[in-house]
């Protein structure tokens, strides 16, 4: 499965609003934004210094993460709001464990599906795909990942740095009926990956964020440790539990980067019994 004509006729870039997967490519050191996500992503860098920090620990918790469920026998990935692609990705870190592995990536931003050839390159033993959807259309996305992965056996769902972005409220997102209902749609042995913004570790910094976000119109729902573990209900959490995100199995890299100063991020893994 690749890119459909009709992933390009869905397609269409608004440079006229931020969008947060070109924002967050912006705090990596991508090329793949405009002037309106760099000016926002400037102005939150000047309320919250963690930012870049945090974008650069989401992406090892991922690597981390995404290897130890394929040493765990893991083979089939679905990866929602993938944004920008940056090296390694979740196909390559997962490959590089299993080269059989498959991994869908799922995301609405039209420059990712600019992007998304790059993705599909894998290893010859595994296969690479991409959905050009929305989280919020749980039916379509699965369906379309379904003609690349096998639900009925084990996948690993990755939503990493994504529920931030999505609300609470029944009448809007229900980001917590969103992750259950994924949830539900996988066969017993398969694991949530998930991150999510916290106010709990920096309340202020994260406040100014927030106000920031919500000027242009972008989403943006930090949410406390209490609120994090609700996504997790039901689920067997994978030691050391819910934990900022440097210190979820880190490795070197991350032990050195909490030198620099904790980043206000929550990190968790868990199995569907």
């Amino acid at each position: 499965m690749g890119i459909t004509e009709q992933d390009e006729r869905n397609a269409r870039i608004d440079t006229g609003r931020p969008h947060p997967a070109r924002v967050y490519d912006w705090w990596l050191g991508g090329k793949d934004n405009y002037p309106v996500d760099e000016e926002l992503a400037r102005r939150i860098l000047a309320v919250d210094g963690t930012v870049v920090r945090g974008a650069r620990a989401n992406r090892r918790f991922m690597h981390r993460a995404v290897r130890t469920v394929a040493e765990a026998g893991i083979r089939q990935f679905l990866d929602i709001g993938t944004g920008i692609p940056t090296e390694p990705n979740l196909h390559q870190v997962a490959q590089a464990t299993a080269p059989e592995s498959r991994v869908v990536y799922a995301d609405h931003d039209p420059i990712v599906l600019r992007h998304a050839e790059a993705l599909l390159y894998g290893s010859p033993e595994g296969r690479t795909a991409y959905v050009h959807a929305d989280v919020r259309d749980v039916d379509a996305l699965l369906e379309r990942a379904a003609e690349t992965l096998d639900l009925t056996s084990p996948v690993a769902l990755s939503l990493v740095a994504l529920t931030h972005y999505l609300d609470a409220d029944p009448a809007g997102d229900d980001v917590y009926g969103l992750v259950a209902r994924y949830v539900d749609a996988l066969a017993p042995g398969s694991y949530l990956i998930l991150s999510q913004v916290t106010p709990d570790l920096n309340p202020e910094a994260i406040g100014k964020a927030a106000e920031n976000f919500h000027r242009t119109g972008t989403p943006f729902h930090p949410r406390s440790l209490a609120e994090f573990a609700r996504f997790f209900d039901g689920l067997e959490l994978l030691g050391p539990g819910l934990i900022p995100v440097h210190g979820w199995r880190p490795e070197a890299e991350d032990v050195a980067a909490q030198a620099e100063g904790i980043v206000p991020v929550y990190a968790g893994v868990a199995r569907k019994p």
